[in-house]
């Protein structure tokens, strides 16, 4: 009876969540206080779960734009510096076989971002450059994910990263801090994208014990911090009276 109810349950849990080896730790000899299975278990389910809300992540700030029609206060030099980070990370991931809940955020979150990059353009009625841009992006992804791109290149893209994003959020910073406001930037966004920046560090040290991989996330939580900070400081400033009236 007990392997037949272990059963379902078994199937459930193994081997997304846990490893054989610690699915019997925990539920066979009951050691509920075992603690390298019990990090896996929490870096696994906060994965998944990090790879679930990324799905919606950058909705709220697609959106915002859409309803405006407008991409006002957004840096187009920052989305893109962002894209080439999260590209970085996902074809580094696929390219190392790292665990899909340790990366799976960045392919989602990548479409994500090329629709707000092509959004930015299309609002500055540069829709011919953003389809361009569209264009360009996938023969350029399709090439990294192919055999023909060394190991050494796209280990130098994951290191590019850390720069990538550092530039990319003070540009934002910089923009905000010029207009006086954070224009069409959502709130939700941002602050999602900083839990999830910090749950990273812990997730990326668990499953792939990849001091790049888990630096890359540091340095992204102390950026993503910056314009959460910016956000509440700016909370009731609107666009149109920022610095460039005063």
């Amino acid at each position: 009876m007990a392997a037949e109810a272990d059963g379902p349950l078994k199937r459930a849990l193994v081997p997304l969540l846990l490893p054989e080896k610690c699915y019997d730790q925990i539920f066979v000899h009951w050691d509920l206080l075992h603690v390298p299975c019990l990090k896996i278990l929490l870096s696994k389910g906060l994965g998944l779960g990090i790879v679930a809300g990324s799905l919606l992540v950058k909705l709220p700030q697609v959106f915002k734009i859409l309803r405006a029609k407008s991409a006002e206060g957004l840096s187009l030099q920052s989305v893109t510096l962002e894209l080439v980070a999260l590209t970085g990370t996902m074809v580094y991931s696929i390219t190392n076989n790292f665990p899909f809940s340790s990366w799976g955020e960045a392919l989602f979150l990548m479409f994500q971002t090329i629709t707000i990059c092509f959004l930015v353009l299309h609002y500055r009625g540069q829709t011919v450059q953003g389809v361009t841009f569209l264009a360009s992006y996938a023969l350029v992804l399709l090439l990294l994910l192919s055999p023909l791109t060394p190991l050494a290149l796209i280990t130098l893209l994951q290191a590019s990263n850390m720069p990538a994003v550092v530039v990319g959020r003070l540009l934002q910073a910089a923009t905000n801090y010029r207009n006086g406001h954070t224009g069409q930037l959502s709130a939700i966004t941002v602050f999602l994208l900083f839990a999830g920046s910090l749950a990273r560090i812990f997730t990326s040290i668990q499953e792939t014990g990849d001091p790049l991989m888990a630096g890359t996330f540091v340095v992204s939580s102390l950026c993503n911090g910056l314009i959460a900070g910016q956000l509440l400081f700016y909370w009731n400033a609107k666009a149109g009276h920022g610095k460039k009236e005063q």
